[in-house]
């Protein structure tokens, strides 16, 4: 009889998934820390890395069930590390792909992961464009409204300011021979006394100037700065009424 020694039995190696599995959970706690000291949300990762929410969440819980092939796992680790400011590729060399069978079942999920992110990218970046150009858009408006209506305030005031002009009236007044002189503006007294020869005054009302004189032929008026005219004979008293109007 012969007797054979049993040998020594070796332990079970851990399949490639669970070591997948464990050096997810490490790499997950690591950024999920990181991000925490750098007061970053998931949502704020989101448009950093172009990575649905759903998938960053899976990367932290160390949930590989949720997650695409691990090539397609390394890499958003990478991204996920990129983002939070570490070197990404160093990082994510620590996750294991292991050998990765192509199948046709899985070409699809393949394809769908590839493309998810771009056509969402594209999305986004149209969704920026169009809330770019719809915010200048706006803001164009905003200054054309503002240039028009200070436009229109000019030519308001300058109508304003034509249409007093126009209705005013204005009343010179030049001494050949000293004489008394009475003015009055609006109803108001603007001047009552003797002004010597020579002399020349000018006075103005929106609505009517009152000149008498007790000296008419040694008074030139004038008005509205058209050509002085004697206002009557020389020793003769003289009321003149200028009302305001269209010049």
């Amino acid at each position: 009889m012969k007797w054979f020694r049993k040998k020594d039995e070796q332990p079970l190696k851990p399949s490639i998934k669970q070591h997948q599995s464990e050096k997810l959970m490490q790499l997950g706690s690591q950024l999920a820390s990181l991000r925490q000291e750098k007061n970053l949300t998931l949502d704020e990762l989101v448009i950093f890395t172009r990575i649905p929410r759903r998938l960053l969440q899976a990367i932290e819980e160390g949930n590989l069930s949720d997650l695409p092939e691990p090539i397609y796992i390394q890499g958003l680790i990478r991204q996920f590390a990129d983002a939070l400011g570490i070197e990404g590729g160093e990082f994510a060399s620590h996750f294991p792909i292991g050998y990765q069978p192509v199948t046709f079942k899985s070409t699809w999920k393949n394809q769908n992961i590839a493309q998810f992110r771009p056509i969402h990218l594209y999305l986004f970046y149209i969704v920026l464009i169009f809330c770019s150009v719809n915010s200048l858009s706006q803001l164009l408006q905003i200054q054309l409204k503002t240039v028009q209506s200070s436009t229109e305030q000019e030519i308001s005031s300058h109508k304003r300011s034509s249409s007093e002009q126009d209705r005013s009236v204005q009343v010179g007044l030049t001494l050949k021979a000293s004489s008394w002189i009475s003015v009055v503006t609006d109803g108001k007294t603007a001047f009552e006394g003797v002004l010597p020869q020579g002399s020349s005054r000018t006075w103005k009302a929106s609505q009517q100037v009152t000149v008498k004189t007790d000296n008419a032929g040694g008074v030139l008026m004038s008005v509205n700065q058209q050509k002085a005219k004697e206002m009557g004979e020389i020793g003769k008293t003289e009321e003149i009424k200028i009302a305001a109007g269209p010049n």
